[in-house]
């Protein structure tokens, strides 16, 4: 039997599934991803994230605005993110963070609702799930800023793609850290390097679906049933079985996220 794995962090209110999402969720169950968090990046995709998670058993839900997409939000998009923050099967608030590659948001709008993001969390006692791209010294410092005035940061640390610097600021305030399928690619030694060092206690994985395919199928249409490919890498690179890794993995998102079954 397939090792029960989460899927931690997927898109599939993404129009890319939009034809053929039940044969995607039965694909992720026969390969072992038996639970998956859908992220919202919007308003409406907070809305669609959580009207999904109420029709599939295996889908959970996060709630928020993306940084890319802040600067063309609609004036009542975070009002309908706190709306929707106390519905049922939703586990965390974001995606949210900073990105500095991307210039569709002002850098302090960015930094303003990222802030409100980790306000609204502590509120309801919900994890937050952290976009950063080029963006790791900003992500550090605002999260500082938050720990040094409130205690240890629960979320994650999603696709992670930073520096082993930048991962232990990150552990020592309470994150978790989360691996995609770059994990998985050729040129990515220096992230395997760093996913070894993350204590197994403190890992989580995703695919980051559509986007971001493992190898052996980098360039395809990514989804949860490729989570396979990158929890392997990362057992290898831990030194451990794939049972052992996708157990341990799975009792992290369990822990973060509170699912309830």
């Amino acid at each position: 039997m397939p090792a029960d794995l989460v899927d931690t962090h997927a898109h599939l209110d993404d129009e890319q599934f939009r034809e053929d999402l039940p044969a995607v969720l039965e694909r992720a169950r026969a390969a072992g991803v038996h639970r998956i968090i859908i992220i919202a990046t919007t308003g409406p995709s907070s809305e669609a994230c959580v009207a999904l998670a109420a029709q599939y058993p295996a889908l959970w839900a996060t709630v928020g605005i993306q940084p890319n997409h802040v600067a063309e939000a609609a004036p009542t998009a975070w009002d309908q993110v706190v709306a929707l923050v106390q519905r049922e099967r939703v586990v965390a608030l974001g995606e949210t963070g900073l990105d500095r590659h991307w210039h569709y948001t002002p850098f302090p709008q960015q930094e303003e609702y990222f802030a409100r993001h980790l306000q609204l969390a502590r509120q309801h006692d919900l994890p937050v799930v952290i976009h950063c791209r080029e963006a790791e010294a900003d992500v550090v410092r605002m999260l500082r800023q938050d720990y040094d005035q409130n205690g240890l940061v629960r979320g994650v640390m999603h696709s992670f793609t930073g520096d082993q610097a930048t991962a232990e600021a990150c552990l020592a305030m309470g994150l978790y850290i989360s691996f995609a399928g770059m994990v998985t690619y050729k040129n990515a030694q220096n992230l395997r390097e760093v996913a070894a060092r993350v204590p197994l206690e403190r890992l989580l994985v995703e695919t980051d679906s559509p986007y971001l395919a493992p190898v052996p199928l980098r360039g395809k249409r990514n989804e949860p049933a490729y989570l396979v490919h990158t929890a392997a890498c990362l057992a290898t690179v831990h030194g451990i079985e794939p049972a052992l890794f996708a157990g341990r993995t799975t009792r992290n998102a369990e822990v973060l996220f509170s699912f309830s079954v």
